[in-house]
């Protein structure tokens, strides 16, 4: 699998000749020039995953690619008369070969009602894990774990926490896009240090990463 980081957590991933794209928002513009793409993958409704502007310059680049998400998001795509496929927890389809579960129903506990609504994590392919705005664990085994390092909804140790209890082969940041490069670097070497059974892979936005 072929991972091309956005920018915080819009990625493009690559597997078997179908491209699929996660989390078009508002931190990154790359995506709204992109072609080629087959899927459309979102986690849920706050705009920094889900910026409506750029799902429609997506889908007019892309008119057969298929949106997957669940049905907080799916509201506000049928207001404008997008088509999606729904998937949530304990839900699956299959788009071109590739298989996409649903895992986990809540964004994280920020405060009080704060930022509550759905989020839907998402195994693809059997291999990577894409969790959202939660540290909803899969209960499979991960191969590549794309790990939230920074978020008003987390602290360091939940990251740690959550890659020790997932066991991922491999993992990289994302949810990165309000702190410094810096920062991310810290955030990677406290995973090396305490979860070296994971190994920790930076991928500066922008760039692609095998896997």
């Amino acid at each position: 699998m072929k991972i091309t980081k956005f920018g915080h957590c819009c990625l493009l991933l690559e597997e078997n000749g179908v491209k699929i794209l996660t989390d078009p928002g508002s931190f990154t513009v790359e995506q709204n020039d992109m072609t080629g793409i087959d899927i459309v993958l979102i986690t849920h409704e706050h705009q920094d995953h889900f910026h409506l502007e750029s799902v429609k310059a997506v889908l007019k680049n892309n008119p057969t690619a298929v949106v997957v998400t669940n049905t907080g998001v799916g509201a506000l795509l049928q207001k404008e008369g997008i088509a999606y496929t729904q998937v949530e927890d304990k839900e699956s389809t299959e788009i071109k070969g590739i298989k996409i579960e649903g895992f986990g129903r809540e964004h994280a506990q920020m405060y009080g009602e704060m930022g509550k609504c759905e989020n839907t994590g998402y195994m693809v392919a059997d291999r990577f894990y894409f969790p959202g705005d939660n540290f909803y664990k899969p209960g499979k085994a991960v191969d590549v774990l794309a790990l939230p390092v920074a978020a008003p909804w987390l602290k360091i140790a939940d990251t740690i926490n959550f890659a020790k209890e997932v066991k991922a082969k491999k993992a990289f940041g994302v949810h990165d896009g309000m702190i410094v490069p810096e920062f991310r670097g810290f955030v990677g070497n406290a995973l090396k240090m305490f979860v070296p059974e994971t190994e920790y892979i930076a991928i500066p936005d922008g760039e692609s990463r095998e896997f």
